[in-house]
């Protein structure tokens, strides 16, 4: 029996490429390892469950029986992949060695840890899986009642995890180093619109706003920023950001940027290895969305399954998850020249990123514009 087909990861990435191989070889030994218990979520939905009243067992969307019944193939949950031998064509794991005929790397993304001092630093919390999801629920509900969650960041997660937070009840303070919330995402007119739709949902913004130190105190957790001044919460949560997780493959000695890099076949400097989801660069591209993501498996699935195949981004919508402030956002593509064209009414904005000549690269939609979203992402150029 030839060697399987490794999958390191079981994300979204990592389960999705096993799905979509499974369609076109109903026989291929896959074998995926993963550190978590190999259930299978939606990771998204982990910045909007608490309103819904979502428990982390209640986010499992395929347990890992079923998914291995399903796809014909193995898990082996609770494992952490130790090193990677290329040149060997082995992994090594805290549970032994596993030589495989190709190697898909899924490692994900890891969050951004700032620098913060203090004797809370240690208690402040990320939610980047379901178990942390499971441990932040836990905080919220626990003996010492939770009335204020102070968030640190206001890029996309943070303002969803905002938005569902107030939705709940809970008392929301969110800080940023940029002046305005979604400050990769949204041009100017259309922040401000968005910040005074989360603000009247009594979400409270701190912008220009670095917090470095967090202490802890009996009446909870007192902040303090660059400027020295002190704000109190409950809770903290950071979701600053998240940066894909190389580690393993630098080691190896693969070829490493922002992400592990890749060709357009998603196939790594190593070969028969390739990698896919939050953790990959191809293009100079990190895209850690779900729509880059499904493109991305199809692709891998056919070059495995025998027909190599480049993947393609086409022009692909991001969804922001703030009940508050409805918002889809169409960024151009990375490097476009341009400028914001934007329309500001009282039910939404309607922004458009340009070209010299008026053609539309990229688009911002709030409030009620957002019913336009089909139509303009129809005119806008692929992502890759």
């Amino acid at each position: 029996m030839s060697h399987p087909i490794v999958i390191l990861g079981s994300g979204l990435a990592g389960i999705s490429v096993a799905r979509e191989l499974r369609k076109l070889d109903a026989v291929a030994p896959i074998i995926i390892v993963t550190a978590d218990d190999g259930a299978f979520y939606s990771k998204p939905s982990l910045s909007n469950a608490l309103a819904a009243g979502k428990t982390a067992p209640q986010l499992v969307l395929t347990p890992r029986e079923t998914l291995m019944a399903q796809l014909k193939l193995e898990i082996r949950a609770h494992t952490r992949v130790t090193r990677l031998l290329p040149g060997e064509r082995a992994i090594e794991t805290d549970s032994g060695r596993l030589e495989y005929g190709r190697l898909v790397l899924a490692l994900g993304a890891q969050p951004i840890r700032l620098p913060i001092e203090g004797s809370g630093a240690g208690e402040i919390m990320w939610v980047n899986n379901l178990p942390d999801y499971a441990g932040f629920r836990t905080r919220l509900a626990g003996a010492s009642l939770v009335r204020r969650v102070a968030i640190l960041g206001a890029g996309l997660i943070g303002c969803e995890f905002a938005n569902d937070l107030r939705a709940a009840g809970i008392a929301v303070d969110v800080f940023d180093l940029a002046p305005q919330p979604l400050g990769r995402l949204l041009p100017a007119q259309a922040a401000a619109f968005f910040h005074a739709r989360l603000e009247a949902a009594d979400v409270g913004f701190h912008f220009n706003s670095s917090i470095v130190r967090v202490d802890c105190s009996k009446d909870g957790m007192v902040l303090t920023d660059t400027q020295g001044k002190n704000f109190g919460a409950d809770l903290v949560l950071s979701a600053v950001g998240l940066r894909p997780e190389i580690d393993l493959a630098r080691a190896a000695g693969l070829k490493s940027n922002r992400g592990i890099v890749t060709d357009k076949l998603l196939a790594t400097s190593a070969a028969d290895v390739f990698a896919v989801g939050d953790c990959l660069e191809v293009d100079g591209q990190v895209l850690p969305f779900v729509l880059p993501i499904m493109q991305q498996a199809r692709a891998l699935a056919k070059t495995l399954a025998g027909t190599p195949t480049t993947v393609s981004y086409p022009a692909m919508p991001v969804v922001v998850k703030t009940p508050a402030c409805p918002a889809v956002v169409c960024p151009p593509p990375a490097g476009a020249a341009g400028a914001w064209r934007e329309e500001v009414e009282a039910a939404g904005v309607r922004a458009l990123f340009e070209d010299a000549a008026g053609k539309p690269l990229g688009f911002s939609l709030l409030g009620e514009a957002v019913k336009e979203k089909q139509a303009l992402a129809a005119l806008m150029p692929a992502w890759l």
